[in-house]
């Protein structure tokens, strides 16, 4: 019985949670509490990092101790302390960071740093005990790459956006239209009553041989479209919406199955090949309904984690710590760690041509 607490505080959620690996191998999320400031960043139209590391520091405490009420344990009864340490909101890695390293330094527990986008990249071994290796689609607000797991950190990155993120072109797009925050979901919603052929979005990078996403040019077009019939009526929102998110879809299938095509290439011996698509973009049902159709015709399983899963949480962060416990991985004087605003699951991938940001590979 292993049994981990967990603590995530990359960004705009508070989350704590027990999550047990069970003497037959089976592992169960005993607590996953999280706290959303949505309201608290909605009046901005997005993230303000100073409201969210406050929000955290008001908040942390008394998610932790409700994670082990809800488990029935205290702190003496968890075998470690698992907490994101990067990448992420640099402010709210620090409240969880070091909260996590007053807690270990106090009990006795065992620290264990995460990378956030581990946690997303294991959870489907948590939600489904995927084998390795499989492909993973990490779709959020700050990253979009296809990186192959080969295992415990073991990581290769195929491709990454080489400007805006999914969830980023989601939330601008959002805005531009005059949509609340969180853009995302009031998108798709938008999406399900208007008509998808109304506009013609352009689908990045179709037919390049590279793996690599571009959004920046299909905002843009929406941005043009928007203009162009102003100002807009209920209808024509919900048009450009479903326009957009069926180019979305499209470049989708055709990005992400070249990666498939790899993938089936390279493994062409591994029976249960899987895609994993994780991160909050992969609550969206049109998304998750195309990367099913992808991998049903390149002979592969499509896992989604369970919606609750797909967003930041601290469920993920105690199973990485699960899965690092069990593999002999920790770090090195883990309470020496400081926490990563920037942290590629593969380090040793190369930065992205093209993107113009510090860090594009991470």
């Amino acid at each position: 019985m292993i049994r981990m607490l967990g603590i995530e505080t990359s960004c705009d959620e508070t989350a704590a949670s027990v999550v047990a690996l069970d003497d037959s191998g089976r592992p169960r999320i005993l607590s996953n509490v999280v706290l959303s400031q949505i309201d608290d960043h909605a009046a901005f139209g997005g993230v303000v990092p100073e409201i969210a590391a406050r929000a955290h520091v008001e908040a942390l405490d008394g998610l932790v101790e409700a994670a082990l009420d809800e488990a029935e344990l205290e702190l003496r009864h968890v075998d470690g302390i698992a907490a994101t340490a990067g990448p992420g909101l640099i402010g709210g890695l620090i409240v969880g960071l070091m909260t996590a390293k007053a807690m270990a330094s106090a009990s006795g527990k065992p620290l264990i740093p995460v990378n956030h986008l581990e946690g997303h990249a294991l959870t489907a071994r948590l939600t489904d005990d995927v084998a390795f290796p499989y492909l993973l689609l990490l779709v959020s607000g700050g990253h979009t790459q296809v990186i192959l797991v080969r295992g415990v950190g073991d990581y290769e990155r195929w491709a990454s956006t080489i400007d805006d993120a999914l969830g980023e072109a989601f939330d601008k797009t959002a805005k531009l239209l005059g949509l609340p925050y969180p853009g995302g979901p009031n998108v798709e919603r938008q999406a399900a009553r208007g008509d998808a052929s109304r506009f013609t979005f352009p689908r990045p990078l179709k037919g390049e041989a590279r793996l690599d996403f571009s959004f920046s040019g299909l905002k843009t077009a929406v941005r043009q479209a928007a203009s162009a019939i102003a100002p807009l009526s209920e209808n024509d929102v919900a048009d450009i919406c479903a326009s957009f998110q069926r180019a979305i879809t499209e470049t989708l299938a055709e990005r992400v199955g070249r990666s498939l095509d790899r993938f089936r290439a390279l493994y062409p011996d591994v029976t249960a090949s899987a895609l994993v698509v994780a991160g909050g973009v992969a609550a969206n049902q049109a998304i998750r309904a195309t990367l099913n159709t992808l991998c049903k015709r390149h002979g592969m399983r499509l896992i989604a984690p369970p919606i609750a899963l797909c967003s930041d949480n601290a469920a993920m962060i105690a199973w990485a710590g699960i899965e690092r416990l069990r593999a002999g991985l920790q770090v090195e004087e883990p309470m020496a760690m400081a926490p990563r605003s920037r942290w590629p699951l593969d380090e040793d991938a190369a930065p992205i041509i093209g993107s113009g940001k510090r860090g594009a590979k991470a």
